[in-house]
C-alpha cells in the first residue's frame, strides 16, 4: 500500500444531497511492514451542514460550528419560476455561489435576500466568508434536486492563498458544461452585464466546411428583394459578412425561451446587401467563430420588413473593405457629429472598467471603460469611450502599450461649449482588435494602417513609448462652462439633487457603477493632502537659492522671541544660512536639530547668522511666504457642531489614482482595473500591492467641504486634478475653478528648459481661489461611483459660481 494519503475524491453523480460521500481514511506503511490507520482526514464543514438539514424537520439549520470558507465562484441567471404576483420586488436575476472548505467544494443557492452583497461586490470571490444560517431548496420537477441554499452570512477579507484544486462532494458541480442549480435556462450570464458571452454554452471551434452546391439553389439578393413578398420558401443565399454587433439578450422571468440572444448580421453578395437576424441557439453555437469577410450558406431564413426603428449601420464596401474611414485624429476635426469612422493606433490610457445603468431597468448596466489612442499625426490622442462589444476576451485585456483597432466608431461633439468636446464612442456594431489578433484582417492592407505600423516600429526601436498610464478616476466628458448649457446636455429626472437625497444617492450605487449629479451648497473647507508616494522635486521657484535675488519670497528680519510665530511650508529644504564675518557670503548646512521645531503639520526653521569674531551672536531668519494647505470659512466653525448630518466621502481609494503602466505587471495591472471575475483566478506568485505602483498624478488631492444651502447637511467630498510635470497644459491650473476644467490623462513631452510650478505651490493657489468663494451658493457636480467592498468615490468635477450659472 503505498505511503501517501488517500485524497477526498469527488462524491456520487447525484444531483441532491441525499447520497453523503463517506469521510476519506487515511493510511500509512510504518516501519516492519504494519499497516497502521492514520488519522481521519478533516472532516467536511460543507458534509456535516447537510447532515444537519437532513435530519431538521424544519428544512433550515443554524450550524453547530460556524468555519470560515472560500468564496470561489459567483454566477447569475435568470429567476424564475417564483411568484411574482405573491412575492414583490423579486430581483431579475439569482446568484450561485460555490464555496470550499477545505475538504470539498460545493455550488450554492444564494437567497435573493442577499443579492445586495454582490451588487456591492463585498461577496465576491477571493474571501473568506462564514454561514451562519442554511436551508434546504428542492426543485421539485427534479428528482433528488436538493440544493444548499446560503441564508445569511458575513462577510471577511480577501484571502492570500487560496486552494483551488478541490474535489466537489456532488460530482454533478463539477460536470460539463456549467449548468445553474435552479430555473429552465440552460445556461450562465456575464457577472456584470448582458452582452458579453460566458460560459461553455459559446462554442468557439466552428471551422469551415466542404460543400457540394450542384444541388443548391442559390438566390441574388437583388432577386430576392423583389420576390420574397410572393414565396413561400426561400432558396439559400450564398453571402459574405461584412458586420456583426454585438449580442443582445433579451430574457424575461415570463419567457420560457431557451437562451434568448439576438446578433445582427450585415452580408452582401455581388448584387446588394442584407441585414440578417441570428435568434436564440444559434447564437452561442455560431456567435464567435463568426467574423468579417466569411462566407456563409444561409438555409431555413424567414424574410420580414426590417424594423422601422433600427439605425442602420454605415454601408460597408462589397468587396470587404471597411475601413475606408480609418484616418488620423487631424481628420477628426473635421468630422461632424454622429460620423461613423474606424481607427488605428496606440494604446496609451485605459481607464478602469465602468459600469452605467440602462434606462427602464433596475438590474441591467452597460459596461465601458474609456481609452487614449495616438496614431503618429497629432500630439492630442483620440479619446474613445468603449463599451463592451462582445467581444470579453479583448475588452478585459486591453492594456497600455498595445496596437488597438476599433471599428465603426461615433463622433460624438460639440464646438458650442468650452471646453469643446470631442471624443468617439461605440456603436453596436463596433468590432475591436489589439496586439495579436490583428492577423487576416482586412484592415491590413489599407495604406494608413501601413503608415502607422511604420511609424510606431520607428517609435518602439528609438525607446520614445512611454508615460502610459491605466486606471484611475477620469473624470471625461467635461462638463460645459456655464450651468444653463449644462442642464441641456443631461438626461434626467431631476436636474439637481438635495442635499438630504445624496447619501441615497451614494449609497444606491452599484459596483463600478458611476454617475453624475449636481448638488448646491456652499463650500467652507479645502485641504490639501499631498499623494503618499509622490516625490516632489522642488523647482527654483520653490526653494530660496542664495545665488539669486528672492523674486517670491518676502524677506523680513525677525527676532528669536517672534521665531515662533513664523510658518514654512513642508516642503522647504531642512537647511539654514550660515553668514560668517558680516560681507562673507552665505552657505547651506544642516542644522542641529533642535533648531527644527513642528507645531501641527508645519516645521519651523530658523536661520542662524553667526559672526567669526565670536564677541556676539545674533540670531535672525527670513520670513518666507506661506504656502497654505487648508483653508476654512468662519462659517464652517460657526455652523458645523449644529449640523443635522455630516456625510463623509473625501476618500481616495488606491483605484481612484491612474497609474503609470509597467508592461512586465501587465497582468497584476489589468486585473486591478478590470470588473471582479466571475470564478476565482489564482495570481501568478505573489502578487504586489497597487499602491506600489507609481501614480501618474503628482499633485496629490483635496478635501472639500460643501455645506447645504439650509446649513443642517455638510458633505466631505474629493476634489483630484489631473497635475502632472510632464504635462505642460497644467501649468495653466492656477485657480480651484479654472482647474475643473482639466480633464486629459495622457502626459505630454516638456522641452529641457521648460520649468512647472511645484505641486505644492499650485496646491497652494488652488486654495487661495477656493478662499475666493467663501459663503458664495456654488452649484457643484460630482462624479459618483462605487468601487465595490463599500468603498464610495466621490469626486467635485465642476463649480458654477452665480455669474456662471446662465
Amino acid at each position: 500500500m503505498s505511503g501517501e494519503s488517500v485524497q477526498p475524491q469527488a462524491g456520487p453523480s447525484h444531483a441532491g444531497f441525499d447520497f453523503p460521500y463517506p469521510e476519506p481514511i487515511r493510511a500509512a506503511i510504518v516501519p516492519g511492514g504494519v499497516i497502521r490507520r492514520a488519522a481521519p482526514a478533516p472532516k467536511s464543514w460543507i458534509q456535516k451542514v447537510l447532515d444537519q438539514i437532513i435530519g431538521s424537520p424544519r428544512q433550515w439549520v443554524t450550524p453547530s460550528e460556524v468555519v470560515p470558507v472560500t468564496v470561489l465562484a459567483v454566477q447569475r441567471y435568470l429567476l424564475e419560476d417564483e411568484p411574482r404576483d405573491i412575492i414583490p420586488n423579486l430581483p431579475l436575476y439569482c446568484y450561485d455561489v460555490t464555496i470550499s472548505d477545505g475538504v470539498y467544494q460545493e455550488k450554492c443557492y444564494l437567497d435573493p435576500s442577499l443579492n445586495f452583497l454582490i451588487y456591492q461586490n463585498i461577496l465576491k470571490v477571493g474571501i473568506e466568508m462564514r454561514i451562519s444560517r442554511v436551508s434546504c431548496v428542492y426543485n421539485e420537477k427534479r428528482l433528488g434536486q436538493g440544493i444548499l441554499c446560503i441564508d445569511n452570512v458575513h462577510c471577511g477579507e480577501t484571502l492570500d492563498t487560496v486552494f483551488v484544486e478541490i474535489p466537489f462532494r456532488n460530482r454533478a458541480h463539477g460536470e460539463k458544461p456549467d449548468r445553474p442549480l435552479r430555473g429552465v435556462k440552460s445556461h450562465y450570464l456575464a457577472l456584470w452585464n448582458n452582452e458579453d458571452p460566458y460560459g461553455d454554452i459559446w462554442l468557439t471551434n466552428k471551422q469551415p466546411a466542404e460543400y457540394n452546391f450542384s444541388d443548391t439553389k442559390i438566390i441574388a439578393l437583388s432577386h430576392l428583394e423583389t420576390t420574397w413578398f410572393n414565396r413561400r420558401t426561400f432558396p439559400a443565399l450564398l453571402v459574405r459578412i461584412l458586420q456583426k454587433s454585438k449580442l443582445r439578450y433579451y430574457g424575461k422571468p415570463d419567457k420560457k425561451m431557451i437562451e434568448p440572444y439576438q446578433t445582427f448580421l450585415e452580408v452582401a453578395d455581388s448584387s446588394g446587401t442584407v441585414s440578417v437576424i441570428m435568434w436564440n441557439t444559434l447564437c452561442p453555437e455560431w456567435y464567435k467563430s463568426l467574423h468579417v469577410g466569411l462566407v456563409l450558406l444561409l438555409q431555413d431564413y424567414s424574410v420580414k420588413k426590417s424594423y422601422p426603428f433600427r439605425m442602420p449601420p454605415l454601408p460597408a464596401d462589397p468587396q470587404i473593405k471597411v475601413i475606408t474611414t480609418m484616418g488620423p485624429i487631424s481628420e477628426l476635426d473635421d468630422m461632424p457629429e454622429n460620423r461613423i469612422c474606424d481607427v488605428i493606433g496606440l494604446l496609451v490610457f485605459v481607464g478602469r472598467v465602468q459600469r452605467s445603468k440602462k434606462k427602464e431597468s433596475r438590474e441591467d448596466y452597460w459596461s465601458y471603460r474609456w481609452i487614449h489612442i495616438i496614431d503618429g499625426t497629432s500630439e492630442l490622442p483620440f479619446i474613445v469611450e468603449l463599451f463592451s462589444t462582445s467581444q470579453p476576451e479583448i475588452f478585459e485585456n486591453i492594456y497600455p502599450m498595445s496596437y488597438f483597432v476599433c471599428t465603426q466608431l461615433k463622433v460624438v461633439r460639440n464646438d458650442t461649449q468650452t471646453p469643446k468636446l470631442l471624443y468617439l464612442t461605440t456603436t453596436n456594431e463596433s468590432r475591436v482588435f489589439m496586439t495579436g489578433g490583428h492577423r487576416g484582417q482586412p484592415y491590413t492592407y489599407e495604406a494608413k494602417v501601413k503608415n502607422f505600423i511604420q511609424w510606431i516600429k520607428t517609435k518602439t526601436e528609438s525607446g520614445e513609448v512611454k508615460n502610459t498610464v491605466i486606471g484611475g478616476y477620469y473624470p471625461y466628458p467635461p462638463v460645459p462652462e456655464t450651468f444653463t448649457k449644462y442642464s441641456s446636455s443631461v438626461k434626467v429626472e431631476s436636474l439637481l439633487t438635495a442635499m438630504n437625497e445624496v447619501k441615497k444617492e451614494i449609497e444606491d450605487l452599484q459596483y463600478r457603477e458611476q454617475k453624475r449629479i449636481a448638488i448646491q451648497g456652499i463650500i467652507t473647507v479645502v485641504k490639501f493632502i499631498p499623494h503618499s508616494s509622490a516625490t516632489e522635486s522642488a523647482t527654483a521657484s520653490e526653494i530660496p537659492w542664495i545665488n539669486r535675488p528672492s523674486t517670491s519670497h518676502d524677506d523680513e528680519p525677525m527676532s528669536f522671541q517672534s521665531f515662533q510665530n513664523a510658518s514654512i511650508s513642508l516642503y522647504t529644504s531642512n537647511k539654514v544660512r550660515v553668514l560668517q564675518g558680516p560681507i562673507a557670503k552665505p552657505v547651506i548646512v544642516t542644522p542641529p536639530e533642535a533648531f527644527l521645531q513642528a507645531k501641527g503639520n508645519r516645521l519651523f526653521r530658523p536661520s542662524i547668522f553667526q559672526y567669526r569674531d565670536g564677541t556676539s551672536s545674533v540670531i535672525q531668519l527670513k520670513a518666507r511666504r506661506t504656502l497654505n494647505e487648508r483653508w476654512e470659512s468662519p462659517l464652517w466653525r460657526e455652523k458645523r457642531l449644529g449640523l443635522i448630518e455630516h456625510l463623509h466621502y473625501s476618500n481616495v481609494y488606491p483605484e481612484s489614482i491612474p497609474r503609470k503602466f509597467i508592461l512586465e505587471h501587465k497582468k497584476f495591472l489589468i486585473e486591478q482595473y478590470n470588473s471582479q471575475p466571475a470564478k476565482y483566478i489564482p495570481p501568478e506568485g505573489k502578487p504586489p500591492k497597487l499602491d506600489d505602483f507609481q501614480s501618474a498624478r503628482s499633485l496629490g488631492h483635496f478635501e472639500v467641504t460643501i455645506l447645504g444651502l439650509n446649513h443642517e447637511i455638510a458633505i466631505d467630498v474629493a476634489f483630484l486634478p489631473m497635475y502632472s510635470p510632464e504635462d505642460l497644459r497644467t501649468s495653466q491650473i492656477d485657480t480651484l475653478l479654472t482647474s475643473m476644467n482639466y480633464s486629459c490623462v495622457y502626459p505630454q513631452e516638456v522641452a529641457n528648459n521648460d520649468r512647472l510650478p511645484g505641486p505644492r505651490a499650485v496646491a497652494s493657489d488652488i486654495i487661495k481661489a477656493a478662499a475666493e468663494l467663501d459663503k458664495v451658493h456654488i452649484i457643484g457636480i460630482l462624479d459618483i461611483c462605487n468601487l465595490g467592498n463599500n468603498k464610495m468615490e466621490v469626486c467635485l468635477h465642476k463649480i458654477y459660481r452665480p455669474e456662471n450659472t446662465y
